[in-house]
């Protein structure tokens, strides 16, 4: 970003600067007096300003121009110069806001040398404003199981659009990476992505984090909202913002419109907005802690985030891409996964989702002292498996059955779990548990094992009929 406004009411100063900095590589704008200028931040706002302070006639001089521009988008950095300059002008510029001050006639290599450092210094603090929000780039989606194919197919559909999007699902499934997906492939890539955490923000701050503030020593201070303007704000688990901040959200989604907390003046910003959540919004609205207008403008299109458990098959390769990533950013070990290993994570319960296997592994990774290829005795599973090597411990149901009962719950339970782990297809679950496939179709028939379709792939579950048994 290197568009430069030149703001002068003498043409051939501008002229001459604009010339100059062209030869640098910067694109250049030009304005004559406040109208001009004005209009010109209006289309698209500049990455730098220069502003000459006196401007014949024009209903504002250029100390009246910083003020403004520094009211409502205090990020531009601002260069003044005057051919009438003093220390007191000086003074009063900087304090305004401007980045520096140059008396006319400048140095060409001065006023290059303040133009770099003006850019630099922006850059800078928009860098240093994205890791305090914690902004990392978007990573890579992936998966190839049915339930994921479908989500990938939902988000591809919506990031060409300004629609607003309701991602749900678990805890840890993913849904801010499916936000940054949107983002990263629409035409907003280059713009800011400003993550809302509303469950972490002290409700009685939400106003000043979200709208800013004007006003004492601190002057104008930027929003969240504000910092988002051109990109894509992201409420996080949307369910926990407060009720007086959630009628102030939904004007902003009417009007693209704000007031600072303290100021008077509004805000216009050009925002998309993605939300998510882990509770079910309806009951929200009828217990009347989330309102149902706000409720109805941001769940436009809703996307389902799936579950760990849904997407089984995905296990193995995220495995590997967390070993890889951990490998190159913290040089732990780049180990391969043993293949009980592969099937282990496959069958275990993951209520934590992507982020708990992502533990799991960097867990493993820490705690092992080998680069040999990770085995499922090294995965935290020990109460399930025992302590004795080779043995399984019974759970206590299980092992008050006489034998034909608790090895009818054994397969049935088992056969569940293998489907799953296959996302549902029944030739590779046949493959693996080495019966025929036909053989395995009567015996899940016996066993009142059926499969539905549910994210885009299939699941196993017990029939009605045999869950009305077990009522019973």
């Amino acid at each position: 970003m290197s568009d430069i406004l030149i703001t002068d009411d003498e043409r051939d100063i501008r002229e001459l600067i604009s010339d100059i900095l062209r030869d640098e590589g910067y694109s250049t704008r030009l304005a004559a007096n406040a109208d001009q200028c004005m209009a010109e931040i209006g289309k698209e706002k500049p990455a730098l300003m220069i502003l000459d302070i006196w401007l014949k006639d024009s209903h504002m001089d250029g100390i009246d121009i910083l003020k403004k521009v520094k009211r409502d988008h205090p990020d531009i950095p601002i260069v003044i110069i005057s051919g009438h300059g003093n220390i007191e002008i000086a003074v009063a510029a900087i304090k305004q806001g401007a980045y520096d001050f140059i008396e006319k006639p400048f140095n060409i290599d001065q006023l290059l040398v303040v133009i770099r450092r003006a850019m630099e210094a922006s850059r800078l603090r928009r860098e240093n404003q994205q890791l305090k929000r914690g902004e990392t780039p978007p990573a890579d989606m992936l998966g190839d199981s049915a339930a994921f194919r479908l989500l990938k197919t939902q988000l591809d559909k919506v990031t060409k659009s300004n629609g607003r999007v309701m991602l749900t699902g678990g805890p840890g499934s993913g849904k801010e990476m499916a936000a940054r997906y949107i983002h990263a492939n629409s035409n907003r890539a280059t713009a800011p992505f400003i993550v809302v955490a509303s469950a972490s923000i002290d409700p009685d701050r939400m106003e000043d984090v979200l709208f800013g503030r004007e006003g004492g020593e601190r002057g104008i201070e930027q929003g969240l909202l504000e910092q988002a303007n051109g990109g894509v704000v992201y409420f996080d688990e949307i369910a926990d913002m407060p009720l007086g901040t959630q009628s102030k959200i939904l004007r902003v989604l009417v009007d693209q419109t704000f007031t600072r907390v303290g100021g008077n003046d509004k805000i216009q910003v050009d925002l998309r907005v993605i939300t998510s959540t882990t509770r079910d919004l309806t009951q929200a609205i009828e217990a009347g802690h989330f309102r149902q207008e706000l409720y109805h403008r941001l769940n436009v299109v809703p996307i389902a985030v799936p579950t760990l458990e849904e997407r089984r098959e995905d296990i193995p390769e995220l495995a590997e891409h967390f070993i890889a990533h951990l490998n190159r950013t913290q040089g732990l070990p780049l180990r391969e996964l043993a293949e009980d290993a592969r099937a282990m994570l496959q069958t275990m319960h993951w209520p934590g989702n992507v982020r708990q296997l992502k533990n799991v592994i960097e867990r493993v990774l820490i705690l092992g002292d080998s680069v040999a290829p990770i085995s499922a005795k090294e995965l935290p599973a020990e109460e399930e498996r025992g302590s004795d090597e080779g043995r399984v411990v019974l759970s206590g149901a299980l092992a008050t059955l006489p034998l034909r009962e608790a090895r009818e719950l054994f397969e049935r339970e088992y056969l569940l779990t293998q489907i799953n782990r296959f996302g549902g297809n029944i030739s590779r679950t046949a493959s693996f548990v080495g019966m025929e496939r036909s053989a395995l179709h009567r015996k899940l028939k016996s066993l009142g094992v059926v499969t539905t379709s549910k994210s885009g792939g299939r699941i196993a579950h017990l029939s009605e009929e045999f869950e009305d048994e077990d009522i019973d």
